[in-house]
C-alpha cells in the first residue's frame, strides 16, 4: 500500500531541504530510523524527490556543445561501458530519457508517443506520478496488412498512461496506406481530423530514430510494415531511416520521398511545431539516420549514448567526434 503523499513530502523536505538527520526525523515522527529510510526511498521511487548532480568544472560536455552548435539541440550524452551489448546500451539511454521526460510532464499535459523499440524501453523505465489531466496520444498509426498493431502500440501507450495516471488515445490508422489518395481522403474525414488535432496539441513528444541498418533492428523494419519493393524504393531514394515512420535522408530531406505520401506519422515540419521534443537513440549503426533527423530539426532534446554521439559527429565532419 502506498504511503500518504503528504507524509512522504514532509519527510523529504525535512531531510533534503532542512538538512535534518534521519534520527531527528524518526524522533519527530515517532518511528524508527529504518522507517525514515524506507519513506525516503519510496519518495524517490514515486518521483517526489529528484537529485541533480552538477559538475562545476564541466557544466556542458564538449559533445553536447557540438550538438547544440550544429543542430540547436540539447544533447544528453549517456556514458555506456565500451563493449556493452545493444540491449544494455538501449537500457541506459531509456533510463535517462525516462528521467528527462519525467521532468517535463505536468498536470494537463498532452504527451505524444511514437511507437517503437526505443519508446517501449522508455515506457518500462517510467516511475508512477500523481498527476491529473494528462493525455497520451499516438504520433503514428500502427496497423499493417497482417495486424491491427493495437496490442503492440496500445501496450506502449498504456504504460505511459499508467505511469502518469492519464488517458491514452491511439491513432487508429495504418502506419502506411497503400495509396496516397487513400491517405488524402482519410485526412478529410472528421474523425481523422479530430485525431490529428489531438496530436498537434501535444506539449511534449517522445520518439526514437529508426534505421535501415542497426544492430537492434527497428520495429518498423522487422514487423512486416514494409515489403521488399518498399525497401528497394527507399534504397533508391537514399533513405537512411525514419522518425515517426516518416522517412529521412542523411541530408535531412524527406518531403519528396514517395513512401512519405502514404505515411501517417508526424512529419518533421509538424514535429517542429511542438514545444518540447525528446528524441532518444542508441547504437552507432544509427549514426546516419540520427544525422538526418538532426538536420531535419525534429528534436529539442536528444538522449544518446556517447559512442553513437561521436559517430554522428564524425559523419558530420570526419574527426569531429574524437577528443
Amino acid at each position: 500500500m502506498e504511503r500518504d503523499t503528504e507524509l512522504l513530502l514532509r519527510v523529504a523536505r525535512l531531510y533534503h531541504v532542512q538538512s535534518e538527520t534521519m534520527d531527528a526525523i524518526a524522533h519527530q515522527l515517532g518511528v524508527s530510523r529504518s522507517t525514515v529510510s524506507r519513506l525516503l526511498k519510496e519518495a524517490r521511487d514515486r518521483g517526489l524527490i529528484r537529485i541533480t548532480i552538477v559538475d562545476p568544472e564541466r557544466p556542458l560536455s564538449r559533445i553536447s556543445s557540438l550538438f547544440e552548435k550544429n543542430f540547436r539541440v540539447q544533447a544528453h550524452v549517456v556514458s555506456v561501458r565500451p563493449g556493452s551489448s545493444s540491449v544494455i546500451r538501449l537500457d541506459h539511454v531509456a533510463k535517462v530519457a525516462a528521467r528527462l521526460l519525467d521532468d517535463c510532464v505536468h498536470d494537463g499535459d498532452t504527451i505524444g508517443v511514437a511507437w517503437g523499440t526505443t519508446t517501449a524501453a522508455i515506457a518500462s523505465q517510467l516511475k508512477p506520478r500523481d498527476l491529473s489531466g494528462v493525455r497520451i496520444v499516438g504520433l503514428n498509426g500502427g496497423a499493417n496488412e497482417r495486424t491491427t498493431g493495437l496490442p503492440y502500440v496500445g501496450s506502449i501507450l498504456q504504460r505511459f498512461a499508467t505511469a502518469y495516471r492519464g488517458e491514452e488515445q491511439l491513432l487508429a490508422l495504418p502506419a502506411f496506406f497503400d495509396d496516397p489518395a487513400t491517405r488524402a481522403a482519410m485526412w478529410r474525414e472528421r474523425s481523422t481530423r479530430h485525431m490529428l488535432s489531438a496530436r498537434a496539441s501535444c506539449t511534449v513528444a517522445v520518439f526514437g530514430v529508426g534505421s535501415l541498418t542497426s544492430e537492434l533492428q527497428s520495429h518498423v523494419y522487422s514487423a512486416n510494415y514494409l515489403d521488399s519493393h518498399d525497401l528497394a524504393a527507399l534504397d533508391g531514394a537514399h533513405v537512411v531511416g525514419d522518425v515517426c515512420t516518416v522517412m529521412v535522408r542523411e541530408d535531412g530531406s524527406w518531403g519528396d520521398v514517395p513512401l512519405n505520401l502514404r505515411a501517417t506519422g508526424m512529419t518533421p515540419d509538424e514535429l517542429r511545431q511542438l514545444p518540447r521534443r525528446i528524441c532518444a537513440v542508441s547504437g552507432p549503426a544509427k549514426a546516419a539516420a540520427v544525422l538526418g533527423a538532426m538536420r531535419a530539426g525534429v528534436a529539442t532534446d536528444l538522449v544518446i549514448d556517447e559512442e553513437t554521439a561521436r559517430a554522428v559527429l564524425d559523419r558530420l565532419r570526419p574527426g569531429l567526434g574524437r577528443d
